[in-house]
């Protein structure tokens, strides 16, 4: 497999200063996009996988928050989004044909970390869809030694009223030619550009909300909108499927907003309670993105993260 040198935008917020971005491909032939951020003498390597929308940039502050603690950090653009081939003749419009397919884009990933040989061990971070993606992977024997989780979409919130439309939509669009559709309610464009920051589902840090707003605005084509119908089919799929599975045997642990307004938190919970040798944590006045909110917020985050991480180290 060759890794031949990406862009890494590092002139708006970017992380700390020895990134580097590569491209890569998977077993059905996308281009994806990674990126590293390496530490000397490093303790481990944190897998970062982001959520949906996201894009490797935005978690500079994350890896310079890793790289502080000793932990390099390799973070990669899902297909269809950021950098990575985009599935759609309008790239603004989140898509997977199927969910099975970001296992590839794991396998991928893990194959340049060996190549790129990155510190051990290896330490799964993933938020939202990333938190699914990583759900499925650990699962099936990602060679992590713990787990993190933030605001992990384990299920996806609905009101009432919308979870039978919805279903019955995400089911019917496809079989009619229309799952290249938006479903009712979402947006072409990116949340950040459109909604303003004043009771925003994403932080409270009103300076992490110009930073997802600069980067965009900045690198426009790292921007992307709501998600087609048959991600939407694809992904309650998975989400039920993944909640009537066992945990894995590995540490982890899982943080939550008290305000999380964006996936189930019900389910978040069933799992937790249920994982042998997990933590959770819900974060008083926070919000979907935990590790970008205010600095009394993310902080102690990321400190226990790492104490979870070396704590598997050393017993």
């Amino acid at each position: 497999m060759t890794l031949a040198p990406a862009p890494l935008y590092s002139d708006v917020h970017p992380g700390p200063p020895n990134g580097e971005a590569f491209w890569t491909d998977t077993s059905d032939a996308r281009r994806l996009r990674l990126g590293l951020w390496r530490v000397p003498d490093a303790r481990g390597t944190v897998l970062l996988f982001p959520g949906r929308t996201e894009y490797i940039e935005k978690y500079g502050l994350a890896a310079s928050e890793f790289a502080a603690r000793g932990f390099g950090t390799l973070a990669i653009d899902w297909r269809g989004q950021g950098l990575s081939d985009r599935l759609f003749d309008d790239p603004l419009t989140g898509h997977v044909d199927a969910f099975s397919d970001y296992q590839k884009d794991v396998a991928s990933m893990m194959r340049a970390a060996r190549q790129l040989n990155l510190p051990r061990p290896f330490f799964l971070v993933a938020h939202s869809m990333g938190g699914c993606i990583g759900l499925r992977a650990v699962m099936e024997g990602l060679a992590v030694q713990a787990a993190a989780f933030t605001g992990p979409m384990w299920g996806i919130y609905m009101s009432p009223h919308m979870r039978v439309p919805a279903q019955i939509l995400s089911t019917l669009m496809p079989r009619i030619h229309k799952g290249h559709l938006l479903p009712f309610g979402t947006k072409r464009e990116p949340y950040v550009l459109t909604e303003p920051f004043d009771n925003n589902l994403l932080t409270t840090d009103p300076e992490m909300y110009d930073m997802m707003r600069d980067q965009i605005i900045a690198h426009p084509d790292l921007q992307l909108g709501g998600p087609s119908y048959v991600w939407l089919r694809e992904a309650l799929a998975e989400t039920k499927h993944l909640a009537s599975r066992a945990a894995p045997s590995l540490p982890s642990i899982t943080f939550v907003g008290s305000n999380e307004r964006i996936v189930d938190v019900p389910r978040i919970h069933n799992r937790m309670e249920n994982w042998k040798g997990g933590q959770i944590r819900v974060i008083d006045g926070g919000e979907h993105e935990v590790l970008m909110d205010l600095p009394a917020i993310r902080d102690p985050i990321f400190d226990e993260m790492v104490a979870l991480f070396l704590n598997t180290t050393t017993v």
